[in-house]
């Protein structure tokens, strides 16, 4: 008997906790939307393309986690990690690879920082996604040379900017 008290008192204690309550928001307000990172990857591939290198490019959302990711036909089996963790180490470190590259060269107060985090990049091709002057995410590109993949990385954060204030405008 008592153990069919406890059945009854769960069962409304969970069907009321469902039926009344707010739907639960599954998504932050500071991180990269899926349209922002459809927006962001589109713009890098057109430039990946005008470049005339196929490129890895991925995204990841404010909390380091892969939200889109392409693989052109004929870009390097080898870059797909390293596109990924160029945009993992820009969004941990809150900087351009490029810049925590510089950081990490010998003699410097940051060597060896990339044999840390299951391994970093520490080479241009990492950009940080900022909308609002909030850090969103990241992207990493990787295919290319270190220019040209700095090129697409940056073209694809260029794309989120002006996103953001073409979408400010129509408010």
């Amino acid at each position: 008997m008592r153990a069919l008290i406890l059945s009854l008192t769960l069962v409304l204690i969970l069907g009321l906790g469902t039926a009344h309550s707010a739907p639960v928001k599954t998504h932050l307000p500071g991180d990269l939307t899926l349209e922002e990172a459809q927006t962001i990857l589109t713009a890098a591939l057109h430039k990946a393309k005008n470049i005339g290198i196929p490129m890895n490019i991925a995204l990841v959302d404010a909390g380091g986690n892969l939200k889109i990711f392409a693989r052109e036909d004929g870009a390097f089996l080898g870059s797909i990690d390293i596109a990924k963790k160029k945009a993992i180490t820009a969004r941990f470190f809150n900087m351009p690879t490029s810049e925590f590259g510089a950081a990490a060269q010998p003699g410097k107060e940051l060597f060896g920082i990339e044999a840390t985090n299951d391994g970093l990049v520490i080479f241009g091709g990492g950009e940080l996604l900022v909308r609002d002057g909030v850090i969103i995410g990241a992207i990493g590109v990787s295919g290319g040379s270190v220019m040209e993949d700095t090129a697409v990385a940056k073209a694809g954060a260029t794309a989120l900017q002006a996103s953001s204030t073409s979408f400010k405008k129509s408010f």
